[in-house]
């Protein structure tokens, strides 16, 4: 629920009255995130180890982030953390909170970084070389290349992104199903900018949604093919074979037979929507 960065450079960095005027300076465009992210990366001094346990005790995690990740492994469905920030970082806060095994099934695609042993030197590595320095549509589309390679016949999965920040409006455009956090920076960008997306306050909305979209998916297009809701101007393929189709959405616990009841509608995002939606 919280920023992992601002965490660190509140409490070893820069401050938190410098960060929030380093944060406006990207919002007015006067300097690039990339810019202005080394600056903040820079300012810490504190050892890894240190700055963990910092994050441990002021970081809380969606109530239901954890048995939509059930959710997903149950039904096979790849999830993957898309982020701005820095991997190590991200690593150990999901193993912490989900435990190793379970977050071993989580990719994380994000920065590297070049943290000294006595905390004195923070240096992200960027995963592109962009004013943003992790471009997230750009490796949406990277995913692309490799997903056609892949693809045996046509058949590709819908792509659903979740986001509520500054780093996540690049993307916002490329997905098929868009979730934006209530009350944030990427909703105030979908108004702004009349992208259809679907508000959240927890994993839990998410989850219902998935459900319900899944189902009309799968009375549309039987799992071949395009998926119901695929986003033309993205134009991406992606990882799919007749093997990895719509997946049928088993019950949370595996060892229950009963599968999941499937709901008549699912929200159906539209511009209009995105207009009335106020934070």
């Amino acid at each position: 629920m919280q920023d992992t960065g601002h965490i660190l450079f509140n409490a070893y960095g820069c401050g938190s009255e410098q960060r929030e005027i380093l944060d406006e300076q990207i919002k007015s465009g006067e300097r690039s995130f990339r810019d202005v992210s080394e600056e903040m990366w820079g300012s810490l001094d504190v050892p890894f180890a240190d700055g963990f346990e910092a994050m441990k005790s002021a970081l809380e995690i969606d109530p239901d982030f954890q048995s939509f990740h059930t959710f997903c492994l149950n039904n096979k469905i790849p999830f993957n953390v898309i982020s701005a920030g820095l991997k190590p970082v991200l690593r150990s806060v999901l193993d912490h909170f989900l435990g190793e095994e379970a977050a071993s099934n989580i990719d994380i695609v994000a920065n590297d970084a070049e943290i000294s042993a006595d905390g004195s030197s923070w240096k992200p590595v960027w995963r592109h070389e962009t004013e943003l320095g992790h471009d997230k549509a750009l490796s949406i589309n990277e995913y692309k290349d490799s997903a056609k390679l892949e693809s045996e016949d046509g058949t590709i999965p819908m792509i659903v992104f979740i986001g509520d920040g500054v780093s996540d409006l690049p993307a916002a455009r490329e997905a098929d199903v868009l979730f934006a956090r209530r009350g944030l920076r990427l909703e105030e960008y979908c108004v702004e900018n009349k992208i259809a997306y679907i508000p959240f306050d927890t994993f839990a909305d998410i989850q219902r949604e998935v459900i319900k979209i899944a189902k009309i998916d799968d009375a549309k297009t039987k799992g071949k093919g395009l998926p119901s809701n695929f986003n033309p101007r993205a134009n991406m393929w992606r990882r799919a074979s007749s093997k990895t189709s719509v997946p049928v959405f088993a019950a949370m616990t595996p060892k229950h037979e009963k599968m999941f009841i499937w709901p008549e509608h699912y929200t159906e995002p539209t511009p209009n929507q995105a207009q009335s939606v106020q934070a």
